[in-house]
């Protein structure tokens, strides 16, 4: 077995009979890659920097699961048909699609979708770092980060795991646990007092004693709040008040204010901003009371069919059937769809009720879900499957391999870029290319004129005129558009086509065509173009042969966005 064994993958028994094997080792998988991408107690065998972004060689991952070689190809390649992981050569990336697993619950909670403007608000207000967390049995996860930008960046990745007796918000989870539960803790701190099974955080130096963690639960129940003084990190120091059902009293996640000691001490944080956090609360509490139940969504979530009714014959023999169509079950929670009866979770997927229910029963050995009365929830845990390192993407690095594939296709250089310097530059933010002889020289952070180039154009485009930032209208070539009124007809078809067309007009001898990205608002946030040499392609070849392929390379793009997007801040840059 495995040196490593994470705490979320921990089990006390064997499977059960029923449970799905392919199911067991894809979850056992996609936890491997994500604690990779913690940098903590990572194989050896992780290349470096990568490890950090959920990359793991085959080799690797066989090494971490205990899994034959031969099964491995064949989970990762099953997850690889299905947009959860990358493979590219040895090596096994995380997707940005893995993460409607983790929405899927998010979507659940209503938590997030309640309560993440409230946090957002209070961080502006308190110019403080604020986040939600619920518990996981004896640790936290958190669910929302609304982090201040400074050098001393103080956030978690939403999903990662902390044990409950290092945090803020652990002695108000604490604070109402029953006796079975401080023993299962109890029992985790003896198994693992330096906290190795937790890979967000490094290991503990000095474990402190038990009795600690019981006095500030205790006293968390007094006085309704607690305080992480440095029980983190040196430095990190947090608050928290806990957020009730408004229906049950009971605690369903808690709110902190974290701070640095260069700006605030534990006891100033407390005596400072506690006030205004519990107001904030009392607010958060409101919204839980008065928000309007969700209608129930009968319908299927997108994309369901591919994999329930998929085929080896479809997709090859290492294509595994029963890991896919089990994966669909988490698929099928979500907003109004919080609780579901098996009946109701084969309906969602369209799946036979015995492959549902094994898929479920699975789960539920794993932790992901719960069942109470012929009704199944997924829990905190599902956020362990590749949530973590994916809620930090960014839009660079979700389309940098679909500029690959586009690069690849075309035989032409790709990039993605975005508005900057008020509108009147764009900035190449990821690039790909393709080996020739005569290439086209543009690197990462290149700003150029936005007038003057299709990316620009195409971002240009979007705005309403009035916003559409002022610019000397330089002659950069013969060809350059400099007359005000010529442009602004040109932005005008840009926008109403959906592409532009630059020839020649930042360089000469070079073309280069582009299309939008646009955000789950339908908001154009980047450009995505082709460019070529004139020699290469004409004009009725770029809009012929490159355009298509360059809306399919936009649309891919837009696909992880959205799906990243959903309960996370994906930076432009």
């Amino acid at each position: 077995m495995p040196a490593h064994t994470p705490h979320d993958a921990r089990q006390q028994a064997e499977p059960p009979a029923e449970a799905v094997t392919p199911l067991l080792r894809g979850i056992a998988v996609l936890r491997r890659l994500t604690e990779a991408a913690s940098g903590t107690d990572a194989p050896d065998d992780t290349h470096g920097a990568h490890a950090t972004d959920g990359t793991l060689s085959l080799s690797a991952l066989q090494r971490a699961t205990d899994l034959p070689r031969s099964t491995v190809d064949r989970i990762t390649s099953t997850l690889a048909h299905m947009g959860y992981v990358r493979v590219d050569g040895r090596d096994v990336t995380l997707a940005p699609r893995l993460m409607e697993l983790g929405n899927a619950y998010l979507a659940a909670l209503r938590l997030p979708a309640l309560l993440s403007a409230r946090a957002e608000a209070l961080a502006d207000e308190l110019d403080e770092s604020v986040s939600l967390a619920v518990a996981d049995r004896d640790g936290i996860r958190f669910i929302h980060q609304a982090t201040r930008r400074r050098a001393l960046s103080l956030s978690f990745r939403i999903g990662d795991l902390l044990p409950a007796e290092r945090t803020a918000p652990g002695p108000l989870f604490a604070a109402e646990w029953a006796p079975q539960e401080w023993r299962a803790w109890r029992a985790r701190r003896a198994a693992d007092p330096r906290d190795r099974s937790f890979p967000a955080l490094p290991p503990r130096e000095h474990p402190a004693p038990d009795p600690d963690f019981e006095h500030r639960a205790e006293a968390a129940a007094r006085t309704g709040w607690s305080l992480d003084d440095q029980l983190i990190e040196p430095g990190l120091v947090a608050v928290s008040v806990p957020v009730r059902d408004p229906r049950t009293g009971r605690t369903v996640c808690a709110a902190s204010v974290v701070s640095h000691t260069s700006r605030r001490t534990a006891q100033d944080l407390r005596d400072a901003l506690l006030p205004r956090l519990r107001a904030a609360v009392t607010d958060m509490e409101h919204a839980l009371r008065t928000a309007p139940l969700p209608a129930p969504d009968p319908a299927a979530p997108s994309g369901l069919a591919l994999w329930t009714g998929a085929s080896k014959q479809e997709l090859g023999r290492d294509f595994v059937e029963s890991l896919a169509r089990g994966l669909t079950v988490l698929t099928a929670f979500g907003e109004g769809r919080a609780e579901l009866t098996l009946t109701e979770v084969a309906k969602a997927t369209g799946l036979a009720r015995a492959t549902a229910r094994r898929a479920l029963i699975t789960y539920e050995h794993e932790g992901l879900v719960t069942s109470r009365e012929g009704r199944f929830t997924p829990t905190p845990r599902v956020l362990s499957l590749g949530f973590p390192p994916l809620s930090r993407i960014t839009l660079p690095r979700i389309a940098e391999p679909h500029l690959a594939a586009l690069a690849h296709r075309v035989h032409e250089s790709a990039s993605l870029a975005a508005l900057v310097d008020g509108g009147t530059k764009v900035q190449y933010t990821a690039r790909a290319t393709t080996p020739r002889v005569m290439s086209i020289d543009i690197t990462v952070g290149t700003r150029l004129p936005a007038y003057a180039t299709s990316l620009g154009r195409v971002l240009l485009a979007d705005l309403p005129e009035q916003d559409r930032a002022a610019a000397d209208l330089r002659p950069l070539t013969p060809h350059t558009l400099t007359d005000p009124a010529t442009l602004t007809r040109a932005l005008d078809r840009v926008r109403a086509e959906g592409y532009a067309l630059v020839d020649q007009e930042w360089e000469e001898g070079l073309r280069a065509i582009a299309v939008p990205v646009r955000d789950r608002a339908g908001r154009v946030v980047a450009a995505v173009d082709a460019a070529t040499h004139v020699a290469r392609r004409s004009v009725e070849e770029c809009t012929e042969l490159i355009l298509p392929a360059l809306r399919e390379t936009a649309t891919r793009i837009e696909a992880d966005l959205h799906t990243a997007s959903r309960f996370t801040r994906v930076p432009s840059a």
